[in-house]
């Protein structure tokens, strides 16, 4: 052999000669399909563990005319984002498959992202908090399985893995409430249907404590700076909040950064609560009570959820909610006062 032949790769007919039995047995044996002996399978198992071969997937793929890759919208400011990313590689890796990334950033719309997936040859598409209407993400789904995660969709087709969100918000008003606050604040999110559902959930569990009189929503979104914004707006007013809630973990790094550089003691002045679980909010010096996702059961849901389709044959939709859970830190406590 030369060198060149013994440095090159090696394939299935090189398993079955060193087997002693046909490439088909070896292909069958590789994929588990049913035929081949028990003795057989050792045998092939073991000459390919000596071979040190492994299938080619990309051609395996293309013969059956698939990419095996997963689509995957993100937003790239999101550090929310970022931990799903994480997760999703992980739950598609154990099924076989790959992921293409296409951002969202200050210049480039999901629009223009979504279409990077399509060129990609993508076989299905993992939207994280899509903001397209549902008429375009139905429109997507006759071309291809969609997930949409974070937000409901109403569609006959998309499948949607989200978080009870009114439920989440409620859990962190419960919590101050517990805990004696009563003039308690929202942040909001902006005109999406996310920011909708957290702003819904805030306003239905204040009302649930009977403090309804008491609701104020301040203007946000979903970046650090509206949160230094809300700051300015609550506590340059007569009757701060003793607790805020707010739409996320970046929002609320945001506040809580301007009440530190204006000398306002959190939690002593007042609570702060976020919303995701980000990796932010785990950093030692934010510390931030939020209200977890669960991202990686999210992100399991989602992936199975796309092989149903692609390799179960599923056709129906499928909507998956999975409960929040508040996870309480240094960032909440008791009014001043007793307030």
């Amino acid at each position: 052999m030369s060198a060149e032949e013994s440095a090159r790769r090696p394939r299935l007919q090189d398993v079955a000669a060193e087997a002693g039995v046909s490439p088909a047995t070896v292909s069958l044996v590789l994929r588990g399909a049913p035929g081949p002996s028990g003795a057989t399978r050792e045998r092939v198992l073991d000459a390919a563990g000596r071979l040190g071969y492994r299938p080619d997937r990309a051609a395996s793929l293309l013969a059956r005319r698939r990419s095996g890759l997963i689509g995957v919208l993100m937003d790239v400011r999101s550090t929310f984002h970022a931990q799903l990313v994480e997760d999703v590689h992980e739950a598609a890796e154990e099924h076989g498959y790959d992921l293409v990334l296409s951002t969202v950033t200050r210049s480039r719309d999901e629009a223009r992202a979504v279409e990077t997936l399509l060129d990609s040859r993508c076989e299905a598409l993992v939207l994280l908090g899509p903001e397209a209407p549902a008429s375009r993400l139905s429109a997507l789904d006759r071309q291809l399985p969609v997930v949409a995660v974070g937000r409901p969709v109403p569609s006959a087709g998309v499948d949607v893995v989200r978080v009870a969100d009114e439920e989440g918000v409620a859990q962190a008003v419960d919590h101050l409430v517990g805990l004696g606050h009563r003039r308690i604040a929202h942040v909001d999110g902006g005109p999406g249907v996310i920011a909708a559902g957290r702003r819904r959930g805030y306003q239905r569990a204040m009302r649930g404590h009977r403090l309804g009189r008491q609701v104020r929503v301040v203007e946000g979104d979903s970046g650090e700076a509206s949160g230094a914004r809300a700051a300015r707006t609550l506590f340059g007013s007569d009757a701060p909040p003793t607790a805020v809630v707010t739409y996320n973990d970046a929002s609320a790094v945001g506040l809580l950064d301007a009440l530190l550089r204006s000398g306002v003691d959190v939690p002593g002045r007042v609570s702060v609560v976020g919303y995701d679980d980000s990796p932010l909010s785990r950093l030692a010096h934010v510390d931030l009570t939020t209200v977890s996702q669960e991202s990686r059961q999210l992100m399991r849901h989602a992936v199975a959820a796309v092989v149903e389709r692609l390799d179960g044959g599923r056709t129906e939709h499928r909507e998956v909610v999975v409960p929040p859970r508040l996870v309480v830190r240094g960032t909440t406590g008791p009014p001043p006062g007793g307030d």
